[in-house]
């Protein structure tokens, strides 16, 4: 095995994990071999995922403060700045737009009896939330006592104080230059573990993907095969097309020397559905495989990891229509535009809010008049799709990373009439 490269070894468990998950699941349920396998594939999927939730907090926490405290130092803050959030709401706003005319194209459930899905929505009760009270939350989410938020792995939370203490080490100057050093030190020892782990990376994603397809309803999936259809091909358009094009047009990379670099990242994000157990591996991946300097990918990734959601926004949007054409609703421009600006802003996440990913599918549902209840529809699915948006949003943080890191250079060589700044 240490003959073969990582990048192989993660490609060879992929396959692996499908085709046994295939053979799994034509065994059956009730088969021994089935359920020990299962068992055995929960066992290794759960280590793994521990093991990256493990180093998630320390690695946010500690890349965030060296990477503002390393562009503050470059005066180059205020680019940074301007370029990462210019470059997330442009990005989700064509997804959500791609989206939106998927779903007006193919009109999804439009032919589906909603009777079919009675009992299920029966069964579930939708969380109500108005959209004042959920930016209440979500403002309330942004500035936790660290220590409890660090505890609880309140990712936005860390996010924002490190944010702080990474300008306020700056402001400081030399006076907490020895608090700057031990913040260095301490993320190449994360790094470091980041790398022992991935070691076990092969097995965790074989196991994960074991799981996935072995215990998929195929039933399900067959009478609703339209809106998976369309979920997955707008999410993988976006993916493949829309993003790879910015990239290509913005710094020159092809499409195919990115997927190489990024590898790693985007099949743990597949395996995990996940962003955030994905961070450790996306940032590996940005600064060892894309070159990105470590002071942008430690700013913009983990920034991007809870605020810039392509994935998530196009699914919240074409979901939307979805529902409103099992319902025999016709949403006007005006709902769907309402639509677009609700699924952005849900998608940008809501921490410390009970089953946040269903509070924020309901925010949008409730915006145009739209049942909460019928969420129950797409719980049985989501674990699916979400292995598809995950990926594309983990795809958006390394794409952003790359493009901000070129934007910033060449604002520097337009001001400076020469080289960037390094």
């Amino acid at each position: 095995m240490n003959k073969i490269s990582l990048n192989a070894q993660i490609l060879l468990g992929t396959l692996m994990g499908v085709l046994l998950g295939l053979w799994f699941s034509m065994l059956g349920q009730e088969s021994t071999v089935t359920q020990n396998g299962l068992y055995v594939a929960k066992l290794v999927g759960t280590l793994f995922i521990d093991l990256l939730r493990m180093v998630l907090i320390p690695l946010v926490f500690t890349s965030i403060v060296v990477g503002v405290a390393n562009l503050r130092s470059h005066q180059q803050m205020n680019r940074v700045w301007l370029s990462t959030l210019g470059f997330f709401a442009l990005t989700m706003a064509l997804a959500i737009m791609l989206g939106l005319m998927a779903a007006n194209l193919f009109q999804p459930g439009s032919g589906l009896q909603l009777a079919l899905f009675q009992d299920a929505m029966q069964g579930f009760q939708g969380t109500q939330m108005p959209l004042p009270d959920f930016f209440a939350h979500f403002l309330h989410s942004l500035f936790q006592n660290p220590i409890a938020a660090l505890a609880q792995g309140n990712v936005l939370a860390v996010v924002v104080f490190a944010l702080l203490l990474g300008i306020a080490l700056v402001v400081g100057g030399q006076r907490y230059r020895n608090i700057l050093i031990l913040m260095q030190e301490f993320l190449e020892l994360i790094l470091m573990l980041v790398g022992w782990i991935m070691h076990l990376a092969p097995f965790g994603i074989m196991a994960l993907l074991l799981q996935l397809v072995a215990t998929q309803d195929m039933n399900l999936l067959t009478l609703l095969i339209q809106f998976i259809a369309v979920v997955i091909g707008a999410t993988l358009l976006h993916g493949l097309v829309v993003l790879p094009l910015i990239l290509y047009f913005t710094t020159g990379m092809t499409p195919l020397k990115f997927w190489r670099g990024a590898r790693e990242a985007l099949i743990t994000a597949f395996a995990t559905s996940s962003s955030a157990a994905t961070l450790p591996i996306t940032l590996r991946c940005a600064e060892q495989h894309l070159h990105v300097k470590r002071d942008i990918a430690g700013f913009v990734i983990p920034l991007g990891a809870t605020m810039n959601m392509d994935g998530t926004a196009l699914y919240e949007a074409i979901a939307a229509l979805f529902i409103a054409n099992l319902m025999g609703i016709e949403l006007s421009f005006m709902q769907q535009l309402i639509v677009f600006m609700t699924a952005m802003l849900a998608a940008m996440g809501a921490p410390g809010i009970p089953s946040a990913g269903m509070v924020t599918m309901v925010l949008v549902l409730q915006a145009v008049g739209l049942p909460a209840e019928a969420i129950a529809i797409l719980l049985p699915i989501d674990r699916l799709l979400d292995t598809f948006r995950t990926m594309v949003n983990v795809e958006g943080d390394l794409v952003g990373s790359l493009v901000v890191q070129k934007w910033v250079a060449t604002s520097n060589i337009s001001k400076n009439g020469g080289d960037p700044i390094t």
